[in-house]
């Protein structure tokens, strides 16, 4: 570590502004190095022949690649092995500055204002499901039906929900409004829960919350909000992926129209919905065999810019950066 005198300042006063100045730098430090591997997953994700499914976890890496501290968890464990890496002046000094005036204050401000705006939304969202998950257990013998386990994932009819969805963070259930046998045919429901079981083994609404997590300490940065974006088209064609392994693609065609039209009584949840006209797409062309060597090349190029990242990263922050003096 590297120490410069800080001039005239109180010593307690000069170590508490050194210990902030500190971390915010570990801080902008990772998310410019984070922000480059998002553009990097943009970039890629762009490749139109890979598979859904490696989209989808490549913007979920992403993501977590945001909220994990990687140089921070370095400095503490390897430091004195990584002599080599230099700090970075750019970042360095104009922490320094901001730190030390009412520009801190006026930040934290805006960020505490803006995070506790989105953690009411997300309280707000997991309180109105957990009601709804309340009334369901609660609804009487005429509004329930006696479900059925598809794949290992337990399945219930209710006549509250009007569209198939999944409920549940650990243990994540389907539910199937009552009703969908006379809109849907029998090949057409088994493809609905095809696709609703890959989202529940994948526990694709843990994920979710998890994501929405960082989204509260985070909601400042555009590209987590694209990477939610993202996610949320990559989550639904990847589970449609998976039904058309199984040979159920035009079932599931045929099943999102019907559910797609409101006349019918039951719809589509509002996330599946407004990817609809991707998910037709996808589902109407023909496979293609390129999607296997598209996947592996974007998996490899993706696997490239994380270790580059968080290369870039300590090379940054497993040293002490440069002090104003």
């Amino acid at each position: 570590m590297r120490h410069i005198a800080i001039g005239t300042a109180a010593p307690v006063e000069a170590n508490v502004h050194e210990h902030i100045a500190r971390a915010m730098y570990y801080f902008s430090v990772h998310l410019l190095y984070a922000s480059m591997v998002g553009s990097a997953a943009w970039m890629l994700t762009s490749i139109r022949d890979a598979s859904a499914t490696t989209k989808y976890w490549i913007w979920v890496v992403t993501v977590f690649n945001f909220i994990v501290p990687t140089g921070a968890l370095v400095d503490k464990l390897w430091a004195p092995h990584l002599m080599w890496a230099a700090p970075l002046g750019a970042i360095g000094g104009p922490i320094w500055d901001i730190t030390q005036g009412r520009t801190a204050v006026v930040l934290a401000a805006i960020w505490v204002a803006g995070a506790s705006a989105m953690l009411l939304r997300l309280i707000s969202r997991i309180r109105r499901e957990r009601r709804e998950a309340q009334a369901l257990a609660g609804l009487g013998e005429q509004d329930v039906k006696s479900g059925f386990v598809a794949h290992g994932i337990a399945v219930s009819f209710d006549g509250k929900h009007p569209s198939p969805a999944v409920r549940g963070v650990l243990n994540p259930q389907i539910l199937l409004p009552i009703g969908i046998d006379r809109v849907l045919s029998q090949r057409e429901v088994n493809a609905v829960l095809l696709h609703e079981v890959a989202h529940a083994r994948r526990h694709d609404n843990l994920i979710r919350l998890l994501y929405e997590g960082s989204l509260c300490a985070l909601w400042f940065h555009p590209l987590i909000w694209l990477a939610g974006a993202r996610m949320a088209l990559y989550r639904e064609l990847s589970c449609d992926e998976s039904v058309i392994r199984r040979a159920h693609g035009q079932a599931l065609v045929s099943a999102l129209a019907k559910l797609a039209v409101p006349e019918q009584g039951l719809f589509l949840e509002a996330t599946a919905s407004s990817h609809l006209s991707h998910r037709l797409a996808r589902l109407a062309a023909p496979p293609k065999a390129a999607h296997a060597a598209a996947s592996l090349l974007l998996t490899s190029l993706f696997s490239a810019a994380i270790v580059a990242g968080v290369f870039g990263t300590i090379a940054h922050t497993a040293c002490c950066f440069i002090l104003k003096h």
